[in-house]
């Protein structure tokens, strides 16, 4: 039962992820390349390069999530820096490639000057995961290969067209971490890095600042839903696996194993529906005829 997958972004939500790559291993699916988008591309980039589940989880639970945000001179202009993360990546990355990788994988970003998307399956996996993450106005922009990159996710939060062409041929299983269109907005929360005193903290908080984040991350989470909702219906990726993470906002800090617990309940309830496109019959009417249920 070979599949491809098409990981979604969605900040903190993307935990989810972990639950439904460990639930498709039980079941028996042999996961054949993987695509990401923003969070997505981050376990994407993780399982291709042979990092199981759990093992994922692992180094996601290590790090202090109140303390991902830091500056560092590596970081443009934007809200946010990506200190922590990029701890994290040369810790657990380094200097890998694509070439590393166990099974074929790409990530998304988007380049601002053209306003095209781009897809990332060469070269440096730290510096096409930093690309892939890179909230616009929220995080560093990322200078590769002559483009100005921003997270995938303003055209593409679930690249199922990316899956299908790592491998034509297998069904692709979207993960769809964005609300449904017809879902009221959560609001944000500014994220404060642990090394800021906590009475500034409170203070920042309330200002401004944290009131232009709320609406501008609310405006994105719009966007991102109907964009979604849109390449869906033109990618028509044969499941659909839609976790319940609507209480979550893309800079919580969480506890990972109920996020993780999530996505495994969703994969749970997609089952019969992965089951009819993974059959014998589906799969020769895929490959001989170009037939899609």
């Amino acid at each position: 039962m070979e599949i491809s997958l098409a990981l979604g972004g969605g900040g903190a939500k993307g935990n989810a992820h972990l639950g439904v790559l460990r639930r498709l291993e039980k079941e028996g699916y042999k996961i054949c390349s993987v695509a990401g988008t923003s969070y997505g591309g981050l376990v994407a980039v993780f399982y291709a390069l042979g990092y199981s589940p759990k093992e994922i989880q692992a180094i996601f639970e290590s790090v202090d999530q109140k303390n991902l945000y830091g500056r560092s001179p590596h970081d443009g202009p934007s809200l946010l820096g990506m200190a922590g993360v990029r701890e994290l990546l040369d810790r657990v990355i380094g200097e890998k490639t694509f070439n590393h990788a166990r099974i074929p994988c790409a990530v998304t970003a988007v380049d601002i000057n053209t306003g095209s998307e781009v897809i990332l399956s060469e070269g440096s996996l730290k510096a096409a995961v930093l690309a892939t993450i890179a909230l616009p106005g929220i995080f560093p922009v990322q200078n590769l290969n002559g483009f100005q990159l921003v997270d995938g996710g303003v055209l593409n939060p679930v690249p199922v067209n990316v899956a299908r062409i790592l491998s034509p041929g297998l069904p692709v299983v979207a993960v769809v971490l964005n609300d449904p269109v017809d879902l009221p907005v959560r609001g944000y929360n500014l994220p404060i890095p642990s090394i800021v005193p906590r009475p500034i903290a409170e203070r920042l908080s309330r200002i401004s600042l944290a009131q232009s984040l709320d609406v501008f991350l609310r405006s994105v989470d719009v966007s991102s839903r109907y964009v979604s909702h849109l390449r869906l219906q033109v990618d028509k990726p044969e499941v659909i696996v839609r976790p319940d993470v609507h209480t979550i906002s893309l800079l919580d800090p969480v506890a990972i194993e109920d996020v993780a617990l999530l996505g495994e309940q969703a994969l749970e309830k997609a089952l019969p529906e992965l089951k009819r496109k993974t059959t014998w019959f589906a799969r020769l009417g895929r490959r001989v005829f170009g037939v899609k249920e």
